[in-house]
């Protein structure tokens, strides 16, 4: 068994307020993916990884389709991803995925959390350095695999020999989250599918690599600020590096 990470996202997708946003995100990173690489998911590989999201979060198969049809029709430049980072309360560093197709209205959003928070917004790649990116994909465990072998098997794809594993007692099932380098993200997409794995999510992610204490009091404010962000339709993810 590999070594879990020690690391987590303050917030992943799965935790959106309500699902008609988590609808309405996935439905921005659709288009995103329909535009890149058009609407057919047996060619166009991240359409076909966002698609495994959307099942995994119950979205009905109608909503996905409607998705990519309204996609075919949208300026190709309507979304943009944009990421903003800064320090929030504590000096604790928080990193603002987005998507969007206003990038005025956006920073300006972003922009009063921060300052809300008595934050400071930084400049596109002022803090870079306190975390790492990765392409992570999530997918069921098979009955009997050995990760160590996989691991190995993926090394090529600069994939870590730490990953996640999560057993859900509701489902009677175990779900693996692998990470490796960005540029591999097709790569490790197609390894898994030819092994017929079943991907459960696949997205690129920030791990912080400088994890800072904070008290229960300081937490709650960084939450807070956390939650406020993820309220903009806008907003992906959000990542920090409190410990």
């Amino acid at each position: 068994m590999g070594r879990a990470f020690e690391f987590r996202k303050a917030r992943k997708l799965k935790r959106w307020g309500n699902m008609a946003k988590t609808f309405t995100r996935l439905g921005k990173q659709i288009a995103i993916a329909v535009s890149e690489g058009g609407p057919d998911p047996d060619s166009n590989s991240h359409l076909r990884a966002i698609i495994a999201t959307c099942k995994h979060e119950n979205m009905p198969k109608e909503n996905i389709e409607r998705a990519i049809k309204n996609a075919m029709g949208k300026d190709k430049s309507a979304y943009k991803t944009m990421t903003y980072e800064g320090y929030g309360p504590h000096g604790i560093a928080v990193f603002v995925d987005t998507l969007t197709d206003n990038t005025t209205r956006t920073v300006a959003d972003v922009r009063s959390i921060f300052n809300k928070f008595n934050g400071t917004l930084g400049t596109m790649g002022s803090l870079a350095y306190l975390f790492d990116h990765y392409a992570q994909f999530s997918f069921k465990k098979k009955d009997g695999m050995d990760m160590d072998e996989m691991i190995l098997e993926l090394i090529e794809f600069d994939v870590s020999d730490e990953f996640d594993e999560e057993y859900d007692e509701d489902k009677d099932e175990t779900t693996i989250t692998i990470y490796g380098a960005p540029n591999q993200f097709a790569n490790i997409q197609k390894y898994l599918e030819d092994n017929g794995f079943e991907i459960t999510s696949a997205e690129f992610t920030y791990v912080p690599n400088d994890l800072k204490e904070v008290t229960d009091e300081q937490r709650e404010t960084l939450e807070k600020m956390i939650e406020r962000l993820e309220e903009f339709d806008d907003v992906q993810n959000v990542y920090t590096n409190m410990k």
